[in-house]
């Protein structure tokens, strides 16, 4: 699945980017949102020795943006392309799908307001998830707005939460006075019908959001990307704002989210940059994602498996697999009784069986069999090499 993803990255032009795995506490509470359930909740944090407060990251973006900030990746020309592989900590209830380390595959796109970068990540995350084999998901995308509009909206849903808040759960009655806008991201079955009588932020978007909104949704349809706008969607971390995106798929219950991302145009600044730095992101929970597609996958097949007898063989056989290997073939080298060697084989897959003795040895030419057509031919080394890059 990491290979695929790394193909498509390749294509629209991103780059790895590593970050520790320990950050400073203060970059996730300031970045993430101090009263979101991953800082409140989740995070595993303890003391340094110096008494310095470390976590581990729960999430990688603020990262990244440290990182890019730290860096002045902002000095390198074009948007800044990055993509990340790696796993995270959030000290969570496991279940299925979710685990307390578990593994991201993300990117961010750093540097534009473009609307057309919007769709531009939301594209490569749809290509993404049909590479990995994933079918029959959904894509739900929302703005939230920005500073200008968001704080009117979140005014209104605070008025609209005081006589609703004492019928939701604690974590809402809480939430709809410290931050109303957390209590959209409830998933408490029984304050989704009270959520869905609030006030719609779509209602209360700017011009300028608005046209940014209106402009990422002519992009997808233009790209043929089917979207469902969710007005209630907000995510669940404080620095999102205009788009917010997330697909989810009904494989996996009630953990149902395959991927969540949007834009974050205010966290550089927030995280003390002073140059602007506008981008968007997302991030694939890879777990959830090897169980929805997991049997749908064909496994990587084995080009040849060699199958010498005797001790002069396997030697030869050792220098016969590195060149093979070197010229870009994927070799097992086997050992033992050539019946136990054909059995190996047979289980892991091989495409073809090379056997090596020294009747082989002497006369320069190998018995390949081909494991799906039963069919044994004798070939030169050179004529192997040519059987072996046909297609499977």
């Amino acid at each position: 699945m990491e290979a695929k993803a790394r193909e498509i990255f390749r294509a629209y032009n991103y780059h790895e980017i590593r970050t520790p795995i320990l950050e400073e506490t203060q970059l996730f509470a300031r970045g993430v949102g101090a009263d979101t359930d991953i800082v409140t909740k989740e995070m595993y944090t303890f003391d340094d020795r110096d008494g310095s407060s470390l976590t581990l990251r729960p999430e990688n973006t603020a990262s990244v943006i440290r990182a890019y900030i730290e860096h002045r990746l902002d000095q390198r020309p074009g948007v800044q392309k990055l993509y990340y592989i790696g796993p995270m900590f959030r000290r969570e209830r496991p279940q299925k799908g979710r685990y307390r380390q578990f593994f991201q595959i993300g990117a961010e796109a750093i540097g534009s307001e473009s609307p057309m970068i919007d769709a531009e990540v939301i594209e490569m995350v749809v290509e993404v998830l049909k590479a990995a084999g994933l079918s029959d998901f959904k894509l739900l995308l929302n703005s939230v707005g920005d500073s200008n509009c968001r704080p009117q909206y979140v005014e209104r849903l605070r008025e609209e939460l005081k006589a609703m808040a004492p019928r939701m759960c604690g974590d809402c009655q809480r939430r709809a006075d410290t931050n109303p806008l957390r209590v959209l991201d409830c998933k408490v079955e029984a304050d989704q019908p009270i959520i869905d009588a609030l006030p719609s932020i779509l209602d209360y978007l700017c011009d300028a959001c608005r046209a940014h909104f209106d402009a990422v949704k002519h992009y997808l349809t233009d790209r043929g990307i089917e979207y469902e706008v969710r007005p209630r969607m907000v995510r669940g971390l404080d620095y999102y704002m205009r788009t917010t995106f997330e697909v989810v798929h009904g494989s996996l219950g009630a953990q149902n989210s395959v991927l969540g991302g949007g834009r974050y145009d205010g966290l550089a600044e927030s995280l003390g940059s002073k140059v602007p730095a506008p981008g968007i992101g997302f991030s694939i929970g890879e777990d959830r994602l090897v169980m929805s597609v997991e049997g749908a996958q064909t496994p990587a097949t084995l080009d040849l498996f060699i199958a010498p007898h005797g001790e002069p063989a396997l030697r030869h056989a050792a220098v016969l697999a590195r060149e093979f290997r070197l010229a870009g073939r994927s070799v097992e080298v086997g050992e033992g009784k050539l019946k136990r060697s054909m059995e190996i084989a047979n289980k892991i897959g091989a495409r073809h069986v090379l056997i090596v003795g020294e009747n082989e040895m002497a006369a320069g030419q190998y018995a390949l069999k081909n494991m799906s057509t039963g069919e044994q031919i004798n070939l030169t080394k050179e004529e192997i090499a040519e059987r072996l890059t046909a297609p499977a």
